[in-house]
């Protein structure tokens, strides 16, 4: 595992697992390829960025990066049989296929903001995405009431899944409307109750800590730090997005998220009359990822979540501000990045 050292000066954390690093293998240097080490200032801390000191990155995708997160033999086999059973399945010719089923409602609920982020962001990812049903679970329609709807939608079948709103590594959840006080999601202890055997989407979920792929029930033993473990949720036994990609004969084939805390713009405040939510941080890269896929006819897996990531890089001034640096460090594909998305 690689983690960079990039303070956000949140006091959440200073560090966070980034798989970016084994994609970055070289950067150019006087017009000439050299290794990319994520330490140009050599003081063996990787990916630095606090205070004064700050490693100049090139964080450009060179190859495609994924991993499969198994703790045990039974994962990995299991993975590789339902890797294999997608890809020979024929999917993207079957009706579940051509459905998206997007999860959103109201992030971040100031009375004085009129847009409901998690809302806003999946519609446009489903814009981009011609040809597919959409299956809007919004808590400004009704439609996200609690888990059983997320269950219900995602057991009939779809090729692709979006949730954006808040996170931790066991769990996922949003807010009615200008609601701040009630939380409407899902959780990793309710991911048993999925029947979508066959029928394995993509998910692409917008929230923090959701990808932390290194937390572990043996976290508790970190006595000094138990508070801080359980409230965090540090001590669950394999985070969100892992936990619905390697269940067996139901959940996700791969997702895709953020291993640290994720970010996300509110309001208007440039003026547009364009929702900021769409425009930058997660909410940008995540819609990218169906950008890319959709309009582009991108079809292997690595190669249209690392497109999203150079496509950030080239668009947005990463070295420069460190939370654009962080969008793209911390966005994880956990899942085979060989994967032909619809299959053979």
């Amino acid at each position: 595992m690689r983690y960079s050292h990039l303070d956000d000066q949140s006091n959440w954390e200073a560090s966070y697992l980034s798989d970016l690093y084994f994609a970055d293998v070289y950067k150019y240097e006087d017009g000439q390829p050299v290794f990319e080490d994520w330490d140009s200032n050599g003081d063996g801390v990787f990916a630095e960025w606090s205070g004064f000191k700050k490693d100049v990155l090139d964080l450009m995708p060179d190859v495609y990066v994924g991993r499969l997160g198994c703790r045990n033999k039974w994962e990995v086999g299991s993975m590789v049989n339902k890797i294999i059973e997608y890809e020979n399945s024929g999917a993207k010719n079957q009706d579940w296929f051509k459905k998206m089923v997007v999860i959103g409602g109201d992030t971040f609920p100031p009375p004085d903001d009129p847009y409901y982020e998690g809302e806003v962001s999946t519609s446009k990812s489903l814009e981009y995405m011609e040809g597919f049903e959409g299956i809007k679970l919004y808590t400004s329609l009704g439609t996200l009431t609690g888990p059983e709807d997320i269950i219900n939608a995602v057991s009939q079948g779809c090729g692709f899944l979006n949730f954006e709103g808040h996170g931790n590594p066991m769990s996922w959840a949003t807010h009615p409307p200008h609601d701040g006080e009630t939380w409407i999601g899902i959780d990793v202890l309710q991911f048993n109750k999925f029947s979508n055997n066959g029928m394995y989407p993509i998910c692409v979920v917008g929230g923090c800590h959701n990808s932390q792929f290194n937390v572990s029930v043996f976290n508790l033993l970190k006595i000094r730090k138990i508070y801080e473990t359980y409230w965090k949720s540090e001590w669950s036994p394999e985070c969100f997005s892992w936990w619905l990609a390697r269940l067996a004969d139901a959940g996700s084939i791969a997702t895709i998220g953020c291993t640290g805390l994720g970010y996300g713009y509110i309001g208007d405040y440039n003026n547009d009359s364009i929702p900021d939510c769409i425009q930058g941080l997660g909410g940008w890269i995540d819609i990218e990822f169906f950008r890319v896929y959709g309009q582009e006819g991108k079809e292997i897996l690595g190669e249209v979540h690392s497109t999203a990531l150079a496509n950030y890089v080239a668009n947005f001034p990463v070295m420069k501000d460190n939370i654009d640096c962080k969008t793209v460090q911390e966005w994880v594909l956990l899942g085979d990045p060989t994967l032909k998305i619809g299959g053979y």
